[in-house]
């Protein structure tokens, strides 16, 4: 399905007032030059070009070509940047971006210590920032923003969708990437399988694009635990369940728990091997007829198919552009005020809405990966188990420690 709508005359630029935590009204003036710029800044070339990457700013562009290309009469345009995986990398790419090339917005946001980190440039210098691969909490928690919208997932829920139902299979055994989204994943997740009555063995930290889990891999079988928790992402989480099948560890009855796993992580695993995880997912290709349509056209232009947070970028941009379109500016508040007014309906999320923290709050998916026998034809990978309605998938707006809340409550 097409997404087209008429651009406004560029003459009718509405007044916003900018009021609430930001002092006295101030007039909501366009910050672009007559262009909307959006930069899709990821890792287009490390352990999550796959998940992101190159396929993150094809969506960009098929978002922006469907919607017309124009939005009050100004062009659409997109950049593309590779944050490396550092923060600081990530930081100066963002902070170059808005003040010489007049950057409207920063999108997708791998790797979520870059995540936090364009997110606090983004408030200083008031810019949007609409994070979809990123995945930690905390984007939304207590460092959340005015100008800050998380889309596709989180690590919270992913541990309600994970975690929760595969609780009481433990001991739990965490192998955890050390950086900002493993903390959170392990975190979330614990939370989730110590609520449901389950138990915690342990868990090891391990570095950032690993390539060796042998040593990490016996400390979670010495340790007696029947679950191992993945809390890790993209290559690392490949590497980690193809070792733990080399090494024997599924065949003694421990069952591996992919935490954070795309289609593509499937796709670098084979069926053989990933038979039988449960995944917890935003979006999956072949869903319905529209998921289906949209990513057989992502298909031909990328040559796999779409990851979650590759869905989540066209369906966050498609909903920046109404919501531009629908405020008369693109200045970053009222953009993102409007965002928080306008429904989200499209193939990604039929009734989403984006929360007053920024949570883009939808329904969950909880897959398991198919036998080999089961699969009908490439990219075949996952059996629906179950659907969690998106207010039980996200945390509850009063418990996410957002000062944004807290200081209107």
């Amino acid at each position: 399905m097409l997404y087209k709508h008429r651009a406004a005359p560029l003459a009718v630029v509405c007044t916003l007032a900018l009021g609430g935590l930001h002092g006295p009204a101030v007039a909501a003036e366009p910050v672009s030059d007559n262009i909307v710029k959006i930069g899709v800044l990821n890792d287009q070339s490390g352990i999550y070009a796959d998940m992101a990457g190159t396929g993150s700013t094809i969506a960009a562009r098929m978002a922006i070509e469907d919607f017309g290309g124009s939005v009050l009469g100004k062009p659409i345009e997109v950049v593309a940047g590779d944050h490396q995986n550092k923060p600081d990398v990530g930081a100066a790419v963002a902070r170059r971006w808005i003040d010489e090339d007049k950057v409207d917005t920063i999108v997708d946001l791998p790797t979520s210590s870059v995540m936090l980190a364009v997110q606090e440039i983004g408030r200083q210098k008031n810019r949007l920032v609409i994070a979809s691969t990123g995945g930690s909490s905390d984007f939304t928690g207590k460092f959340c923003s005015t100008v800050g919208i998380h889309w596709t997932y989180d690590t919270y829920g992913l541990a309600v969708g994970t975690g929760q139902p595969l609780a009481s299979r433990g001991p739990w055994f965490f192998l955890t990437a050390d950086y900002a989204f493993g903390h959170a994943l392990e975190r979330d997740t614990a939370h989730a399988v110590v609520r449901a009555g389950g138990k915690i063995a342990g868990g090891v930290k391990h570095p950032q694009g690993n390539h060796d889990f042998s040593s990490f891999l016996l400390q979670a079988q010495s340790s007696g635990a029947k679950m191992i928790g993945i809390a890790n992402a993209g290559a690392d989480t490949v590497n980690a369940i193809k070792q733990a099948h080399e090494f024997g560890i599924t065949q003694s009855g421990v069952q591996l728990a992919g935490l954070y796993l795309h289609i593509t992580d499937i796709h670098a695993i084979g069926l053989e091997q990933a038979q039988g995880l449960l995944m917890t997912q935003a979006f999956y290709w072949d869903l319905n007829d529209e998921t289906r349509a949209w990513s057989k056209r992502f298909h031909k232009r990328h040559g796999a198919m779409p990851t979650m947070g590759q869905a989540g970028v066209y369906s966050s941009i498609l909903h920046y552009l109404k919501a531009i379109e629908a405020a008369g500016t693109d200045e970053a508040e009222a953009v993102a005020r409007m965002m928080k007014e306008l429904p989200v309906k499209d193939f990604f999320a039929e009734n989403g809405r984006v929360r007053e923290d920024g949570r883009m709050v939808h329904d969950l998916y909880v897959f398991e990966v198919k036998k080999p026998e089961e699969s009908r034809e490439p990219w075949d990978y996952l059996r629906l188990v179950q659907t969690i309605p998106g207010d039980q998938a996200f945390r509850p707006l009063a418990e996410g420690e957002c000062p944004l809340i807290k200081s209107r409550h």
